[in-house]
């Protein structure tokens, strides 16, 4: 027996009444009986059920039945049927003293209730916490990942409709990534962040939740996932610099009518959390697999670049010769190509294309490409390089870049030496004597001058000369403290290693070049060539 009906059944043997106890259904709103001990218990009508502690009577067929409102939080009334011997002025003292009786045992029964309500509330909210963090776990795009928390949340909050947008930083916008119950014809709308009245673009930029009635703040943005009171939360990141919001939760359509809660709006927002550190670590992830793939590439691209250069033997028997290029980024725009010519003449070309990396290394195969053409067509450097810049004149203008190079031709039994220089500072013979002379420019850097070009000469020496050309990246290689090592330290290099074949004076530049910058990366591509007449 519950402590209600005890009460009544000791009202009844005390004061020999029947009394009733109606409580409203939380679903229905109908009255139930809760309790009784004899007498009518046909709920009243509803005229009769004040809120106001105010006792009314109605006729019944026991007998007269007094109404009364029990204080408390239930909505529950009291019916009281006294014996007929009993003065109608009694009948007041005693449904009172009966109302006060049971409203704390309701009320305690309310807050058992509430209590497990919470509880069982509460259970959903970690139980969901916990299925998200394992869906977190388990997938692997952004979409999927959005999509499945999405529905978990509505339905954990009861609502029917609801999207995920996520921040757009490049056009400034919130792009739709998932979305609930939504038709084909009514897809989510990329929302302006800007946007004054979007209830998402408003939460996006105050980074506070909010949470709009029906027909408040309604937006052509939000029609395809908004019916009635809509619940907006930010989707938070927690940097060491600070937060970002990289989104936004959005849900409607509460099932029953009935309104979202504080309680709603702090478990979405815990969720948004959620939410905004898996994104943050997916673009982290896809950035990082982005990183990889564009290494590999790189590597890739180098080793090709590296397979377009010529080795030293193509110019032998005439000449001995050693080249080597490293790239400061991967690939670069340094370059170098050999040529035997006619009457046992050899080309020697060398070229900077400005800057480095994959546009600089465009123009570098270009080049390498059209000389291999033109250097068979006339012996002349002027000439060669006049019809080398015609095939790249428009990719030089179109890129903005510029090229230096110096192309020479060495006439081993003629005993000279032609050139065409096009602001290559770095070209030199050194003689027996260590001396070293360099070959003048005669133009400006291809793309920056005429189309008309000159040439030069010297005498050559095939028993002693030695010529070398190397780029400014290897003059200009600098250590930590950003002093370069200069071009006369490379100069002395060359001119104490020049008695030894052309493949150990490389060697010895490049590891004057290494020792000089330590652990400092290169900031340039770094070029060499050296050739001597065999």
């Amino acid at each position: 027996m519950s402590h209600l009906a005890r009460v009544l059944e000791a009202f009844n043997v005390a004061q020999g009444g029947t009394a009733v106890v109606w409580m409203a259904s939380p679903r229905s709103g109908d009255l139930d009986v809760v309790a009784a001990v004899g007498g009518e218990v046909a709920p009243p009508a509803s005229a009769l059920l004040t809120e106001a502690p105010t006792i009314q009577s109605r006729a019944t067929a026991l007998g007269p039945q007094w109404i009364t409102r029990i204080p408390g939080r239930t909505p529950a009334w009291l019916g009281v049927g006294t014996a007929p011997e009993v003065a109608e002025d009694e009948v007041a003292p005693r449904v009172t003293m009966l109302a006060a009786m049971l409203a704390p045992i309701l009320q305690s029964q309310w807050e058992a209730q509430r209590a497990t309500d919470e509880l069982a509330e509460r259970y959903e909210e970690i139980n969901l916490l916990y299925s998200i963090s394992d869906i977190l776990g388990r997938t692997v795009t952004l979409e999927q990942m959005a999509r499945t928390i999405l529905l978990e949340v509505a339905e954990t909050v009861g609502a029917d409709l609801g999207a995920i947008h996520t921040h757009d930083p490049t056009s400034g916008v919130l792009r739709p990534v998932a979305a609930l119950r939504v038709t084909p014809a009514m897809e989510p709308a990329v929302i302006p962040t800007d946007h004054p009245v979007s209830v998402p673009a408003r939460v996006f930029r105050t980074r506070n939740a909010l949470l709009v009635d029906a027909g408040v703040l309604e937006s052509e943005y939000e029609t395809a996932f908004r019916s009635g009171a809509l619940l907006s939360v930010p989707i938070n990141w927690t940097a060491p610099g600070g937060g970002v919001t990289l989104g936004v939760v959005s849900l409607s359509g509460r099932r029953g009518g009935t309104a979202f809660t504080a309680g709603d709006e702090k478990l979405v927002a815990a969720i948004g959390s959620q939410i905004g550190t898996a994104i943050q670590n997916a673009r982290l992830v896809r950035a990082s697999v982005e990183r990889e793939r564009l290494e590999s590439e790189m590597r890739l691209a180098h080793d090709l670049q590296l397979k377009l250069l010529p080795a030293g033997q193509v110019v032998a028997p005439e000449a001995l010769c050693a080249a080597r290029v490293e790239a400061a980024e991967g690939v670069g725009g340094d370059f170098y190509h050999l040529f035997r010519l006619d009457a046992g003449r050899t080309g020697i070309l060398i070229g900077d294309v400005s800057g480095h990396g994959y546009r600089a290394a465009l123009i570098m195969a270009l080049v390498m490409s059209a000389s291999a053409i033109h250097a068979r067509t006339t012996s002349d450097p002027a000439r060669t390089v006049e019809a080398l810049l015609a095939t790249v004149a428009e990719e030089l203008r179109e890129t903005e870049m510029f090229l230096s190079l110096c192309y020479a031709v060495v006439d081993h039994a003629g005993g000279t030496i032609q050139w065409t220089n096009t602001g290559h500072p770095h070209a030199f013979v050194i003689d027996a004597a260590g001396t070293a002379h360099r070959l003048e420019a005669t133009d400006p850097p291809l793309g920056l001058g005429s189309a008309s070009l000159h040439v030069r000469s010297r005498p050559w020496d095939r028993t002693a000369d030695l010529l070398a050309l190397f780029t400014d990246g290897v003059s200009d290689a600098r250590d930590n403290a950003g002093q370069a090592l200069g071009e006369a330290a490379v100069l002395r290099v060359l001119a104490a290693r020049r008695r030894e074949v052309p493949s150990r004076i490389i060697d010895g530049v490049f590891s004057a070049v290494d020792g000089h910058m330590g652990r400092v990366p290169p900031h340039d591509d770094q070029a060499v060539v050296v050739l001597r007449s065999a």
